[in-house]
């Protein structure tokens, strides 16, 4: 005789659990067929994100109309009408008849908030630590200020040798490796007048203007400076510009050493790994780097 009193219905008690627990095993795999589903929905939305990117920058290249814009996209017209209609109610777009789209007010908002969080200091303050370490040098960071260079930053190095400069202290342009390189974009009569106004403080400077003029050009074609005891006897240094989305020079980095350290060989060594870190500071400040940028800045030295 069946035992079936654990069941109301009648059926053994046995073969309610193996119910059950079927059951539950479906509902698990329903679960997991589920979750399984959401890195698909990511996936979708990351498309969306990249394609709405792809709008914004293909407005910026020149693309206004819907026609034009389809085509940069390679998308249907409904499509790419949907992604920038989301735009322009977001106001990362705007539009107009006749006209077509543009560049949105949201677009202005966010640079001027991104330009105000990118401070200098502190976009570059890892990247000299790194030098700095990387080197055993001194390693500064400046701005310019008026006919002078400012001092952001210093990174001492570790070696025992002491440079006297102080963050907050103005130096000179030229003499320093670090206020060459502030200038380095400047006009030969620019470079004219900041030369006669140093002359005119009165500190004594034993290179003469053809010959700094001349170096200050070679400086210009290589992308980087040297202090050769200019400034500081016993003292040698590389600088290189840091730049920002504008291409303009907003800043540079030194390397500073005892001349027993930076022989010629050592600062061609240096003058590379400066320029890179300058580069990367310029790369983090919105920089691009191009081949038409280069040629801007040689038509300026004209």
């Amino acid at each position: 005789m069946r035992d079936t009193s654990d069941s109301p219905s009648g059926m053994p008690a046995a073969r309610l659990a193996d119910k059950a627990l079927s059951k539950k095993r479906s509902s698990g795999r329903g679960a997991s067929s589920q979750g399984a589903s959401t890195p698909t929905k990511g996936l979708v939305g990351s498309q969306t994100l990249t394609r709405g990117l792809d709008v914004l920058e293909a407005v910026a290249a020149g693309a206004t109309n819907l026609a034009a814009l389809a085509e940069a996209l390679d998308l249907n017209r409904s499509t790419t009408h949907r992604l920038a209609g989301t735009l322009v109610g977001r106001r990362y777009l705007s539009f107009a008849p006749r006209v077509g789209y543009a560049l949105g007010p949201k677009l202005l908002e966010l640079g001027f908030q991104a330009r105000a969080q990118m401070s200098l200091a502190r976009v570059a303050r890892e990247h000299i630590e790194v030098l700095a370490a990387a080197t055993g040098d001194t390693v500064h960071l400046g701005v310019l200020d008026g006919p002078r260079a400012f001092y952001l930053d210093k990174i001492p190095g570790s070696r025992r040798v002491e440079i006297s400069s102080r963050i907050g202290e103005r130096q000179p342009l030229r003499s320093t490796g670090l206020g060459k390189a502030l200038i380095l974009d400047e006009t030969e009569s620019r470079w004219r007048e900041l030369y006669d106004y140093e002359n005119r403080e009165g500190k004594p400077y034993d290179v003469s203007l053809n010959v700094w003029l001349r170096r200050m050009h070679e400086y210009a074609k290589a992308g980087y400076t040297l202090d050769l005891e200019e400034n500081e006897d016993r003292i040698r240094c590389v600088a290189a510009p840091v730049r920002d989305a504008t291409n303009d020079i907003v800043g540079a980095i030194s390397v500073s050493s005892a001349a027993q350290y930076m022989n010629d060989q050592r600062m061609q060594v240096l003058a590379e790994e400066v320029r890179n870190a300058a580069r990367m500071i310029s790369l983090d400040m919105g920089w691009r780097d191009d081949s038409q940028q280069s040629l801007h800045r040689a038509s300026k030295r004209r």
